[in-house]
């Protein structure tokens, strides 16, 4: 298990690729495996960075649980409620990038990127769980 309690500082970005690099090579996980996990961490981690707290900097934790070739991912902040599977905008996959709107990309590269996707709103928390099957 890993634990991490982050800053909304686009600084700790690393420090979680080096935590999920290291719990990577514990569990001899393939490298597009890890690559992937750094990617969908990297953009809800972001998100929480730029949108979750509006003044000054706070903390958000990031939990990754490995059990039974099921890796789960657990992203908790104290920020503004907001469920990315209702709320964030569907993204436009079909037009050209200089007619897209901004927006919504990132969310569906999560959502293509891990097999499960889950929110729940617990007092003034906000809990994202994202489930990755790892390879055989």
């Amino acid at each position: 298990m890993l634990s991490l309690r982050i800053k909304t500082e686009v600084s700790e970005l690393e420090r979680i690729f080096a935590a999920v690099d290291e719990l990577g090579s514990q569990h001899n996980w393939p490298g597009d495996f890890v690559f992937r996990i750094n990617l969908v961490i990297e953009e809800v981690a972001m998100n929480c960075i730029k949108y979750c707290h509006m003044e000054g900097v706070a903390d958000f934790e990031i939990r990754m649980v490995p059990e039974n070739d099921v890796l789960t991912i657990e992203i908790t902040d104290a920020g503004r409620p907001f469920n990315p599977l209702t709320d964030a905008p569907e993204a436009d996959t079909d037009s050209g990038i200089e007619d897209r709107a901004v927006g919504g990309l990132g969310i569906h590269l999560v959502r293509t990127m891990t097999d499960e996707m889950r929110y729940r709103r617990e007092g003034d928390q906000n809990h994202l769980t994202l489930i990755m099957h790892e390879p055989s």
